[in-house]
Parts: C-alpha cells; structure tokens; sequence
C-alpha cells in the first residue's frame, strides 16, 4: 500500500473545518446526556502510539509487502448525536471505504453532510500515517461546550477491513476540561470484507455484518491473525494519549511529522515493547495411511505424516510428531 498516495491532504482538511464552524447554532440534545458547560473552548494535543510488534502479535506478523504501519487518522470533534462509528453497528459507506483501502474523501463528505444537516459536527482532524507498527503520530485540536466528544480511525495496514479507533469519547467533565485522558485500542473489523488474515484478497462480506471487536477468541477460526486462544484478553494494538493544552488563537494546528519507531523508547514504551504473546504451533491433519511394506506372511509397517502450519514463538507449544507408524500386514499377498 502506497501510505503517501491515501494521506489526506491536511491543507484541505483545515479548510473544511474551518467551513464547518462557519453557521452552526445550538441544538437540543438528549436529557439524559450529562451536559457540558465548560464557559470556553479548550484545546488538546492528540498522541497515536502504535504498538503493533512481532513480539506480541507473532501469529502471521506483516514483515513485506507491505510490511506492518497504519494508515493517517481521520477524526471529528462533535455534540452526543453523532457518530462517525459505532461498535455493534453497520459502518457507512465511507467508514467501509477507510476501513477497507484507506481512502478517506467518501468520510470525510459523510461528517460534512452531517455538520450541515443536524449541526454536530464542529471540525475534522488528522494526522500523518506511520510507517510501521510502532511509532507515533500527532495532532491538535479544539473543542467547544456543544462539540466536547472525540471520534477516530485509523486503518491497520495490510488487513481486510480492519481499524481501531474510538467513539464518541467526552472531554468534558461538566463545566471542566479533562487534562488527560490514555485510553488502549484494540482491533476492530468493519463489518464489509470477510478475509481472515493480514494479507487475505478481498472477499466482500454479503450481506454486510455489523462492525465487531476482534478479540483473542472471535473470530473463533484458527486461521485468524488475531487468533490466539490460550490469551483471555488481546494485548493492546496501539493506545492514543489526548492531553490539554495551553489555548491558543489557532482553531488547530499542523499535524507533526509521524515519530518513526527507531528513536529510543521512554518510560511506558519500554514496557510495552516487553510483551510477548506465546504462539503455539499449529500443524496440519494427518495424511492418510501410507502402503503396507513388508514381507507376505509377517506384520509390515504404514506410515503417516502431517506438517507444520505456524511455527511456535515466544516459548509457544512445541510442535507434535510429524510422522506416526503403525504395524499393518501386507495386502493382495500371494
């Protein structure tokens, strides 16, 4: 996948933020929301780290063509009734499109619509893609009393139609700003392609499923990248820190250049580069009986094989005996 040719143009993107700000008035929202009446606006920095190793995702790790990394992130800052995606729910036209090839002009039309049609929405925002599994991307943005709520995704690159990302997280915490907020992100399948592994070929799902957590045990298939059934919970894929910060005049600033995984690890990073899921080997069914060898008379022998489907890692299960005899007697012996 060529990441610079589906990266949002960011220049765009400000421009259309700053379209969509122009004319929205308050609307009523649901009582049984918790309101927010934080007095000003407050801005927050907006850090993707991406946690996507060998180590703790051994089973068919992407290393070529194209190696593991994510795609650019396409977020919104909205009001409690909208969504740009939800777990349990079928993703949109254009959530399919991100989710699926990484173009993103189709969502992006889809958060224009609704910031026209009900007002909810208040701004897009992005960030650079990141090349490789590990490393990290940023961004800034603005959020108002009315348009408090955070919502993104990010394609994990190569997969069928699988992203993280989150949904509708507040900021607000009734007339106060949070000052941080870390959340773990795990992978979610969109729904639109029914391919079980990184690299599988498009092979569109009908009729559409509804957008579902992938966890350690569903799908429940061996063949699944992310299917590792001696874990109860996935170690997370990637984790997003949102961080308040200073206001300044600037509805949102240029997104800094994606942190690349060679620089040193701090702190949590370190610990998170210490994961290693165990991956146990797989091996395929036995072949059938071979021929019976052996003398007309006495007792011959028959052989069996099978071979390794995943090698083990991470001090996984070792593999089991790949060939088996057994004591026969010779058939059509004259």
């Amino acid at each position: 996948m060529d990441t610079t040719k589906n990266t949002v143009s960011f220049s765009r993107l400000i421009v259309m933020m700053l379209t969509l700000v122009q004319g929205f008035h308050s609307m009523p929202v649901p009582t049984d929301i918790p309101m927010c009446t934080a007095s000003e606006s407050a801005q927050y920095s907006l850090t993707f780290t991406g946690k996507w190793t060998q180590a703790a995702f051994p089973k068919q790790y992407p290393v070529y063509r194209p190696p593991a990394q994510w795609s650019n992130l396409i977020g919104v800052t909205h009001s409690s009734d909208y969504h740009m995606w939800q777990g349990n729910e079928f993703a949109s036209n254009g959530v399919r499109e991100f989710a699926e090839k990484g173009e993103a002009w189709t969502l992006i039309k889809e958060v224009e619509a609704a910031g026209e049609r009900i007002q909810s929405v208040y701004g897009i925002l992005s960030a650079p893609a990141v090349v490789g599994g590990t490393g990290q991307m940023s961004t800034e943005f603005e959020v108002f009393a009315r348009h408090s709520y955070l919502s993104f995704v990010v394609r994990i690159v190569p997969s069928p139609d699988w992203f993280v990302g989150v949904d509708s997280v507040d900021l607000c915490d009734g007339e106060h700003w949070k000052d941080n907020v870390s959340l773990d992100l795990f992978p979610y399948d969109a729904g639109t392609d029914s391919g079980f592994t990184f690299s599988s070929p498009n092979f569109e799902t009908i009729p559409q499923d509804k957008i579902m957590q992938i966890t350690s045990s569903s799908p429940s298939h061996p063949a699944n990248s992310f299917y590792y059934p001696r874990l109860k919970h996935l170690p997370p894929i990637a984790k997003v820190t949102l961080t308040k910060i200073k206001k300044t005049n600037q509805i949102i600033s240029l997104p800094v250049e994606p942190t690349q995984s060679n620089q040193l690890p701090t702190g949590n990073e370190i610990e998170d580069k210490l994961i290693n899921t165990p991956l146990d080997c797989e091996v395929s069914v036995w072949s059938p009986w071979g021929l019976c060898k052996g003398k007309c008379g006495d007792s011959g022998v028959q052989h069996r094989t099978r071979y390794v489907l995943m090698h083990p890692a991470n001090n996984g299960a070792a593999c089991p005996l790949l060939e088996e005899e057994r004591k026969c007697f010779p058939d059509n012996c004259l």
